[in-house]
């Protein structure tokens, strides 16, 4: 463990998880485990973005539903659509009802499926209808519930790091799979629970809510995992993405039903 592998790690960090073009001179599990600690930040500032991008287009004149859904599809943007792409995979691979080997084949594939075409359009229209209701109550309730989203999305991502296998011997999360290390994992859920102060600028009851949608979220996450890790015996970078998306949706869900004007 050395500064020069945390450097590394949040390069990889955003080089994996955004579409910012980073050069990453080394890429092994050390720095893998590295990346995967740095990730929650990344998606708190990733989600602070897409709320401050539905505030200000409801400020500028657009209705709520038409900001957030800019928001939400600059989001997508900024990420090039990877979780989206492997939640839409995972919901074909999970669905088509095959055993491990002929899931994860279907997974593989380029194109989408029922299931991943029904899945997107379910969780993105959750994800706007939610931050747009945010926006409504107020533009703080919209920053903190969006920041505690993506910050909750990308930890799931970590806890599963920690010691879940792999389902293939190559890809993503044979890369990752198992380079979290408990310590580096309680330290993300501290600052993510820090993060849901953020709602204060709202109100109290707004913060609490933002702390129970982040335990919602990695709840859902989890469940996921548990079915995920069942039928295909591991994780994949497919699984991880839809690790993000499920949690993103199911804050922004609890936050919204929370949130007063």
């Amino acid at each position: 463990m050395s500064g020069a592998d945390a450097l590394a790690g949040a390069r990889m960090a955003v080089g994996t998880f955004t579409v910012w073009p980073v050069r990453v001179a080394r890429v092994d599990r050390v720095v893998a485990g590295w990346a995967m600690v740095w990730a929650p930040l990344l998606g708190g500032l990733l989600g602070g973005v897409v709320g401050v991008v539905a505030v200000a287009g409801a400020l500028w004149g657009w209705s709520g539903p038409l900001a957030a859904l800019l928001a939400v599809g600059l989001g997508a943007l900024l990420t090039r659509g990877l979780h989206l792409d492997g939640l839409a995979d995972l919901a074909d691979g999970l669905g088509s009802g095959r055993p491990a080997e002929g899931a994860l084949e279907v997974m593989r594939r380029s194109d989408i499926g029922p299931f991943g075409v029904i899945t997107l359009l379910v969780a993105v229209g959750a994800q706007v209808l939610a931050l747009a209701q945010l926006v409504g109550a107020s533009p703080w309730a919209a920053v903190a519930g969006a920041v505690v989203a993506g910050a909750t999305g990308r930890l799931a991502v970590t806890l599963a790091c920690t010691r879940t296998p792999s389902a293939r011997p190559d890809g993503l999360g044979a890369l990752v799979a198992g380079t979290v290390r408990p310590l580096g994992a309680s330290v993300c859920a501290a600052g993510v629970l820090a993060a849901c102060l953020l709602g204060l600028a709202h109100s109290p009851g707004f913060a609490v809510a933002c702390a129970v949608g982040a335990v919602a979220g990695l709840a859902a996450a989890g469940a996921l995992l548990f079915r995920a890790v069942r039928r295909l015996g591991g994780v994949t970078g497919d699984v991880l993405g839809a690790l993000v998306e499920s949690a993103v949706t199911v804050v922004l869900l609890v936050t919204a039903a929370a949130a007063r004007g």
